[in-house]
């Protein structure tokens, strides 16, 4: 049984919550949305953009990428298929292991290492562009500090777009039907929702950020902001995540897709 709270965590309680909800929930997880999210698409949201017909990141072939909080790996097998050279890191073990499983049903193998987001094992300037899918950026404890790794990584003028919750979505419920529609917690309360087990050990977190937190974020750790994509519903698209639906989302925006360079 856990419980949610919302409480202040440190970065390494943060990591260890992330590392163990993921193990555990990796195949639950997979099972409730790989059909959405395919084996070897690109898919950067719960709106169903896809990367196909999005072309958020521009020409791949060719280009070194590295995939920030892969999960299963399922985006980066499929830039790897556009002829990108494509390298992927998750906090979870389970998560890449189920990504091997993938990699063997897909017939694209995708070379992955198990990392945290705040200490990527890679060299400086090693990459032309990064990019994650509601991947790790969420649930770091200092985003700046993460960002900045990701900044380290990339060759100058490199590229970094990522997608993440939408910071108006934390005010908001966790109900996707129209009674979840209304204003329940302070967009300026940055304390991360957290849940606890029995013996008040962190399970799982999550940490919320304003719009104006995320642009300060990129800019201190050398990111310019280029362009900043708030999904609109699509029609016709009844797919529910989570607290998020048609309902709400043909309303206000459920998704930040954040577009920067490094200069």
């Amino acid at each position: 049984m856990v419980e949610p709270r919302r409480i202040e965590l440190t970065e390494a309680e943060t990591s260890r919550a992330s590392r163990t909800y993921w193990d555990a929930a990796a195949g639950e997880y997979l099972e409730q949305h790989g059909a959405f999210l395919g084996d070897d698409r690109f898919i950067w949201c719960p709106e169903g953009i896809d990367e196909e017909s999005a072309r958020l990141l521009g020409d791949l072939r060719g280009k070194r990428i590295l995939e920030v909080g892969c999960g299963a790996a399922q985006c980066a097998r499929w830039l790897t298929k556009q002829g990108a050279d494509t390298v992927a890191f998750d906090i979870s073990v389970e998560q890449l292991r189920i990504g091997r499983q993938l990699d063997r049903r897909t017939g694209t193998a995708v070379r992955t290492v198990a990392a945290d987001a705040t200490a990527i094992p890679f060299a400086d300037a090693t990459f032309d562009l990064a990019c994650s899918a509601f991947g790790a950026l969420p649930f770091v404890a200092d985003a700046e500090a993460a960002l900045r790794e990701i900044a380290r990584t990339l060759k100058p003028a490199g590229v970094l777009v990522f997608s993440v919750t939408h910071p108006i979505r934390w005010s908001l419920p966790d109900d996707p039907t129209p009674a979840g529609l209304r204003i329940t917690q302070s967009y300026f309360d940055r304390a991360p929702y957290v849940e606890v087990d029995e013996h008040g050990v962190a399970v799982y977190a999550e940490h919320h950020r304003t719009t104006g937190d995320w642009i300060r974020a990129l800019t201190g750790a050398g990111f310019v902001v280029d362009d900043l994509l708030e999904p609109e519903w699509p029609a016709g698209h009844d797919q529910v995540w989570g607290g998020w639906g048609p309902a709400r989302g043909r309303l206000i925006p459920g998704t930040a897709i954040w577009s920067t360079h490094k200069p």
